[in-house]
């Protein structure tokens, strides 16, 4: 009970001495708060613009295989590009084989896209993404609904003229009120809305938004468009086991399938690519670890001065206050409440110094940036208090030792 009391009374003394220097206190923690500003603010857009691009690629879907003939990562350095066009592209008659005998995936699906113009009475949507897809869409992609349905099983297989919207498209063509029951038109072609995409926002990189997409039947897609061959390319995709780590059995069934079907000898080379959908966002990491670590670089320095600022503000303290930690010891104060008494004191200045910055940080991120809304975490903040704990701990042990070290005697006459 003694010692947090002795505890508590040297807290008590580090706040009185920062209270009574309040501008030394304050040139003191300014180079804390401008390294923990630096650290949390790379962090924070770091960290921000890392989940809006991975959210982006989000139509890739997770724990995805693709079918492609065109790897994502770049291939043998010594590899003719243009064998990649003479790849073959998927099939329709190549998904059922796989979906019929595969093993290892959860679910295969099918799918093809083209740009489109959408229109209902008088309003109109140009660029629209049109997706043909099978039922087993839903589950390799997430098809995340406002309103209305997914397609039926019966109702793919019957190729129905059956669409569902992404939320800009459904309020360009009919605003203010719900199209779910209401017809459009697609190249001359009727199709009754069934859905209403949950709404996206803005895209980010221009990449692909479910707000301006529209799916349909694969068999009613190719009623308008041909694909294959000399046509639009589909693309084959499977969603992996989640006991299957890094997709390995997955792709090696995939492999002797798509070999089997195509009738490749043992001899002949793989005519077709496997893409992992984690590669681009272990890409994507990749380059943000990279940034991260000039973010520690560019506000480490900043931290560095402040660490030796509030070391000399220390050291000027100990000096100031020699007779009264002479008193102290020699009304009976123990060591460890003269340390505590200076380590507070430069923990106290570096963690006010470090919120400052991190409250800074915070007002920044209402700041609008267009599409990127910066989100400082939960993880940041406890990085950087425990940054500014740190430097107030390094900067403050050696002056709080060298006062508690003090010959009582010796304190009082040298004041």
């Amino acid at each position: 009970m003694l010692f947090f009391q002795l505890t508590w009374e040297s807290f008590r003394f580090a706040i009185t001495a920062l209270k009574s220097n309040l501008t030394r206190t304050i040139l003191s923690l300014l180079g804390v708060t401008i390294g923990i500003f630096a650290i949390i603010a790379v962090f924070t857009l770091v960290d921000s613009l890392e989940g809006k691009i991975k959210s982006s690629f989000a139509f890739l879907g997770t724990n995805v295989m693709r079918v492609d003939r065109f790897p994502f990562a770049s291939g043998p350095q010594d590899y003719p590009w243009w064998k990649y066009f003479r790849r073959p592209p998927g099939t329709l008659a190549e998904y059922k084989f796989i979906e019929e005998r595969i093993q290892n995936a959860s679910a295969v699906t099918i799918s093809a896209s083209a740009t489109a113009t959408i229109q209902a009475g008088s309003n109109a949507f140009e660029g629209m993404a049109l997706s043909g897809v099978e039922y087993t869409y839903q589950d390799v992609f997430e098809v995340a609904l406002e309103e209305g349905r997914y397609f039926s099983e019966s109702e793919i297989k019957a190729s129905r003229n059956l669409a569902i919207l992404g939320k800009k498209i459904a309020n360009t063509l009919y605003p203010n009120q719900s199209p779910i029951g209401k017809e459009v038109k697609i190249k001359g072609m009727k199709f009754t809305v069934i859905g209403i995409f949950e709404e996206e926002g803005e895209g980010f990189l221009d990449l692909p938004s479910k707000d301006e997409a529209c799916l349909i039947p694969y068999g009613a897609f190719n009623k308008m468009y041909y694909t294959g061959r000399n046509g639009l390319e589909p693309t084959i995709a499977a969603k992996g086991l989640e006991t299957d780590i890094g997709l390995v059995a997955l792709e090696n069934e995939l492999t002797g399938l798509l070999r089997a079907k195509r009738g490749l000898k043992p001899t002949q080379e793989d005519n077709f690519a496997l893409n992992k959908t984690e590669f681009i966002q272990n890409a994507i990491g990749s380059i943000f670890d990279v940034i991260s670590v000039a973010g520690w670089v560019i506000g480490g320095f900043s931290i560095l001065v402040g660490g030796f600022g509030i070391a000399n503000i220390m050291f000027v303290s100990v000096r100031e206050r020699t007779n009264i930690i002479g008193i102290q010891k020699s009304l009976g104060a123990k060591n460890y409440f003269i340390l505590f008494q200076f380590l507070f004191e430069a923990i106290c200045l570096s963690l006010i110094g470090g919120g400052t910055g991190i409250l800074i940080v915070y007002f920044l991120s209402f700041v609008p940036l267009g599409s990127l809304d910066l989100i400082l975490s939960f993880n940041n903040i406890i990085l950087g208090l425990g940054v500014s704990s740190a430097i107030g701990v390094v900067a403050g042990i050696v002056p709080a030792t060298m006062a508690a070290r003090l010959d009582p005697v010796e304190a009082i006459r040298m004041a």
